[in-house]
């Protein structure tokens, strides 16, 4: 006898939910099952407070976005619409079903303080799989 599971479906009302519960300070705007959180992180007391802007888009990778302050010309991991790279799809599988909350939103902050240390030092110290830019 073969089981069947069904893949949870997402449901945009746990997004918004999860992100009212541990990130308050985010504002919320629905388009369809589609939603965009804007708000600002405090990381730490020296540094500029951030602006960021995540888009939820069920199964594909949420688009992150640093609004404010303004990111130096071509900062290291992100993508070339300048949303930031996170994670890498070899170490990590993003799907509608986890939450910005508790996935993206620790990683951002994480992304904040490296870019801020690689700013003084010049360094990236954060953990990082070499990409293959290229063409194949």
């Amino acid at each position: 006898m073969a089981i069947f599971f069904k893949r949870k479906r997402a449901n945009p009302l746990n997004q918004i939910g999860a992100m009212k519960s541990k990130f308050p300070q985010f504002q919320s705007k629905q388009i369809g099952d589609n939603i965009v959180f804007t708000g600002d992180l405090f990381v730490k007391p020296e540094l500029p407070i951030y602006t960021v802007s995540i888009e939820y888009q069920g199964n594909i990778r949420p688009t992150v976005k640093i609004i404010s302050p303004e990111l130096v010309e071509k900062p290291p991991h992100t993508f070339s619409d300048k949303s930031l790279c996170l994670y890498h799809s070899d170490n990590f599988k993003w799907s509608a079903d986890k939450l910005i909350a508790k996935e993206i939103m620790q990683w951002t902050i994480a992304w904040i303080y490296f870019y801020e240390y690689w700013l003084q030092t010049g360094e990236w110290i954060a953990p990082e799989v070499p990409h293959n830019t290229e063409k194949r």
